[in-house]
């Protein structure tokens, strides 16, 4: 069960069936580039197997990793538009997805309101986690902002405790609250120090929440 404030958006066994049926398979090795800020909008993306990391980036390179994304789930939403791709998106381990083209997805949402529905309440979930991301920018300090992702970030795990089972790493951390590294692995650290979490090369494990201030 996801947090407060988290929600999942992967298609049911039915969905992915359906929109499956407009779609090619394809897959790449980690590391890749699927789609790049600002190029051409096409096509939606289905993640069959493997995981993602949606970024945007500036002329210097510096990245700002928005979220991660696994299997089930999708991304090219925003082709409905017919707009500019908004963010570049790599895969992090090999993956495969269905690619379904631009007018066979706009077929498909008009002939599924459910699914339509669906892709209204994600929509408006990123504008709500982008609006409590601004606002996290403009009055928490680092720290605020390093224990508001954990808490948004982790899943109920059973005897009272929340986990983060991907693989976030301090750079990982930096990049989406706009943070230096050094200043984000004191914060864990002292985080750690104080009993509040476990990190382990499979995740991190939240034993109590976090105080507001530290």
């Amino acid at each position: 069960m996801a947090a407060k404030g988290q929600r999942s958006y992967t298609l049911s066994d039915a969905d992915l069936m359906a929109v499956g049926s407009h779609g090619i398979a394809r897959s790449y090795p980690k590391n890749t580039i699927i789609v790049t800020e600002g190029d051409k909008t096409d096509s939606l993306y289905v993640i069959l197997e493997g995981r993602v990391k949606v970024f945007v980036s500036d002329d210097s390179g510096n990245e700002v990793l928005l979220l991660t994304q696994g299997a089930g789930e999708y991304f090219g939403e925003l082709v409905l538009d017919e707009g500019p791709r908004s963010a570049s998106i790599m895969t992090l381990e090999p993956s495969r997805f269905l690619v379904v083209p631009k007018a066979d997805f706009r077929e498909f949402v008009m002939h599924n309101p459910a699914f339509a529905l669906s892709l209204i309440e994600k929509l408006i979930g990123r504008v709500r986690s982008l609006t409590a991301s601004v606002k996290s920018l403009a009055h928490m300090d680092v720290y605020g902002r390093v224990a508001r992702l954990l808490l948004d970030l982790a899943e109920e795990s059973g005897g009272g405790k929340l986990s983060i089972p991907q693989r976030l790493t301090q750079q990982d951390i930096a990049s989406r609250i706009g943070a230096s590294r050094e200043m984000v692995s004191r914060i864990l650290k002292d985080l750690s120090t104080g009993g509040y979490l476990t990190q382990s090369r499979t995740g991190i494990v939240l034993h109590r929440k976090p105080p507001e201030h530290w």
